[in-house]
């Protein structure tokens, strides 16, 4: 049996802003774009989040949730200086590590012989040594799978440590509801509600057969997590041939500003996953899937990379000419990029939170 660790850092961009600027400290703090245009929130400081401000957010919106917060532009050549030493702790109990930002990853230390072979006595060896070296508090999650292990970790956050072993399994996924599990989105959490399946519990009362009925492919991995199964290994070198972010509206967009307006959060979420890996693309693919579930896929491929959010959105304006975007409702877009490449040095400092004018909108 695996032994799993998965470590996510609490509020980082914020904590690493809070932690340079002790001024900060206990205060709202917001790291992202600028509140008076067209920018998002990339990520948020714990009492940010009690005005309920989070990630991917209009910051236009979160400053009128909450008037004092702080915004601060992101620096991350800085946090990717923190992630380096966080990585570092990481070698200290295995090699087998598989990033998935800059602030999380998940670890195998099933051949690891520190602390006795203990998993849960490294993760908090981790956590320690990561606030040593940085100063900054990460939560853990310790179990015998990559999907129990990152739910682990949210269950006891900031600050956490949590074990879920083989015989607790059972009994955390029963109540668990199914919005919490990773992987299953606002959507699909609609869907299955409709079908009377609100938690863990309900949804390993169904046959494989009926839940590949309702969520296709999907429904394996359903029935699967549902018993906390999950074979996937932690890989510690992927190639990865594309990078994306789809979302399905609760309701069809109508209008063309309608479309225009949900495109910049995806972007924002494709560039700070470029940013977190030190790639570029040289492709940009727009998803359409319409009212009736009609899909499309318009793409564009470019003499030089793309990183910034800037510059992908830029992108999108001709592709989205190409649709019927304004004629036809839409219930589901998506961003991705291909083409990825190394850079050696990526604009992170000067990361673009806003968006190009041909796209500005009022902020809803």
């Amino acid at each position: 049996m695996r032994k799993i660790i998965h470590v996510d850092m609490d509020a980082f961009y914020a904590s690493v802003e809070q932690r340079d600027r002790p001024e900060l400290r206990g205060r709202p703090v917001v790291v992202g774009g600028d509140p008076t245009g067209r920018g998002v929130v990339a990520a948020a400081s714990y009492e940010a989040r009690r005005y309920g401000i989070h990630s991917a957010m209009p910051a236009a919106r979160a400053a009128r949730a909450c008037p004092e917060v702080v915004f601060l532009r992101p620096r991350f050549d800085v946090y990717r200086a923190v992630s380096r030493q966080i990585h570092a702790v990481f070698r200290r109990y295995t090699n087998w590590i598989e990033p998935l930002s800059l602030d999380e990853a998940y670890l195998d230390v099933s051949d690891s012989t520190a602390c006795r072979g203990s998993a849960t006595l490294m993760a908090r060896e981790i956590k320690s040594a990561i606030r040593e070296t940085t100063g900054l508090i990460a939560s853990a999650g310790v179990s015998y799978n990559k999907f129990l292990a990152k739910l682990a970790s949210d269950a006891d956050k900031p600050d956490g440590l949590y074990l879920i072993d083989p015989k607790a399994a059972p009994a955390f996924i029963e109540t668990l509801p199914v919005g919490d599990f990773h992987g299953v989105g606002p959507a699909t959490e609609r869907r299955m509600k409709a079908h009377g399946i609100h938690t863990g519990g309900d949804l390993r009362r169904h046959e494989l057969h009926q839940l590949v009925e309702w969520f296709g492919k999907a429904g394996r991995h359903y029935y699967q997590i549902a018993r906390g199964i999950d074979e996937r290994p932690v890989q510690s070198r992927r190639e990865r041939k594309s990078l994306g972010h789809e979302t399905t509206y609760a309701s069809d967009l109508i209008a063309r500003d309608e479309v225009e307006a949900a495109l910049p959060p995806l972007v924002e979420r494709v560039a700070r996953d470029l940013a977190a890996r030190e790639l570029a693309a040289r492709t940009v693919t727009l998803k359409v899937k319409y009212a009736d579930f009609v899909q499309i896929t318009r793409r564009r491929t470019f003499t030089r990379p793309l990183s910034s959010a800037g510059e992908l959105l830029g992108a999108l304006p001709g592709l989205l000419d190409d649709t019927q975007a304004g004629c036809r409702p839409i219930r589901l877009l998506g961003v991705t990029c291909s083409g990825l490449e190394a850079r050696e040095k990526l604009p992170l400092g000067e990361l673009d939170f806003g968006w190009p004018s041909a796209m500005a909108t009022t902020p809803s």
